[in-house]
């Protein structure tokens, strides 16, 4: 009788998902970085948050490299009260997105209500037009929108990624594995108030 080996699959652990439970908003137009919103956005998926993608009217948006995405939600639809935290990608989008007043007061009652926002490369825009930018508060991003970020009062860093309190800030697409690494940490912080 030939023996029979043992079955070398075994079955893995569950993995802890650090995000279960939460919910987020991408907020796009057309010409967003596509990789400041794919890459982000797959990460906190995998992380078991649940991502919603929201512009102006809901529908197709092409990024800046031509990828397409979805947007399901229309800004006008957006309460704080529906949602944890908010992603701001950058590309060309921002010029576009800061002049969203459904947006804005939106971006408005989630500082109100210290919850998460991330901003990465000239997504800064969005966050000076929302007048959320307090005088003296750490920015980074995109050099491109640094004298605007400085004219607000705030604190210019050239640094990759860095969470500061609600806001969680990214330099540009090179930086996005550390913006990501500083999201999915001040999301599993906003459970304990903690960056």
């Amino acid at each position: 009788m030939i023996p029979v080996p043992p079955n070398p699959v075994t079955k893995p652990e569950a993995r802890v998902l650090k995000l279960q439970g939460l919910k987020v908003v991408f907020v796009v137009a057309d010409e967003v970085e596509d990789l400041e919103y794919h890459v982000p956005r797959m990460r906190l998926l995998e992380e078991g948050a649940m991502v919603v993608t929201a512009a102006l009217k809901p529908g197709t948006y092409l990024g800046k490299s031509g990828l397409g995405l979805t947007a399901g939600l229309a800004t006008s639809e957006l309460s704080a009260n529906d949602f944890d935290a908010v992603v701001v990608p950058g590309g060309w989008a921002p010029d576009k997105m800061r002049r969203d007043q459904y947006l804005l007061k939106f971006l408005r009652d989630m500082k109100a209500s210290h919850k998460i926002q991330a901003y990465i490369c000239h997504a800064g825009w969005v966050a000076a037009s929302a007048g959320i930018l307090e005088v003296g508060r750490p920015v980074t991003g995109s050099l491109g929108i640094k004298d605007d970020m400085l004219a607000r009062g705030a604190v210019w860093q050239d640094v990759a990624a860095f969470c500061d309190g609600d806001l969680v800030w990214g330099r540009v697409v090179a930086d996005i594995p550390d913006f990501c690494r500083e999201l999915v940490a001040a999301l599993e912080g906003s459970r304990s108030n903690e960056c």
